[in-house]
């Protein structure tokens, strides 16, 4: 994986024009791997091929104007789009993002970042819930710049730590994201049954 995306974008300023797409494409097409990309960025920028600055700076603009979009077509679409795509588990996970957006608000935002699959249900459920815009900003760019920084940094400092095997320093970084992620997932469920628990 690494080496074809350092083949791809490797001493080319096109590297962050792909960057900032793949950020912004994954906020309503869950399957673009923008966390993987970012982090295959920290790595060249560990080894001198891509400003670490840049990387973190256009991944959280690509992430913020997706997020705005996937918003967007919430607040214009949503329900259509709702009843249209959206059954089974992933109706599940809209509704869920609906209830905690009316319960923690912007809270939801932030931690719905690091979450497969529940980026694109909340900012979709803020923009058909009609959620403030002004909130929906100012916590997006918060998640934006903390996802973008978390992700590059990984892979930076993966990169770092085994500048003679990048791939090495790949693996470590998406190891630690997963786990990070695993961690959340394990959180969310722990909860879930606490509020299960009690309200039996």
């Amino acid at each position: 994986m690494l080496e074809a995306f350092t083949d791809f974008v490797s001493g080319s300023p096109w590297t962050y024009a792909y960057l900032f797409a793949v950020s912004a494409i994954d906020a309503f097409f869950p399957i673009v791997p923008s966390e993987t990309s970012v982090i295959a960025a920290g790595v060249l920028a560990a080894n001198g091929d891509l400003v670490l600055f840049l990387v973190i700076l256009v991944a959280a603009a690509g992430a913020i104007v997706g997020d705005n979009i996937s918003y967007f077509i919430g607040r214009t679409v949503g329900h259509r789009i709702a009843a249209r795509y959206f059954s089974g588990d992933r109706r599940k996970r809209l509704d869920q993002a609906e209830r905690g957006l009316a319960q923690r608000g912007g809270y939801l935002i932030l931690v719905a970042r690091f979450i497969p699959g529940g980026r694109t249900a909340v900012t979709l459920a803020a923009g058909t819930l009609e959620f403030p815009w002004r909130r929906f900003i100012a916590w997006d760019i918060a998640a934006g710049v903390i996802w973008a920084s978390y992700a590059a940094s990984l892979g930076f400092f993966g990169g770092r730590t085994f500048e003679e095997s990048p791939l090495k320093g790949l693996a470590l970084a998406f190891g630690v994201a997963l786990a990070v992620t695993a961690a959340v997932e394990a959180v969310r469920w722990v909860r879930r049954r606490r509020g299960a628990g009690a309200a039996a």
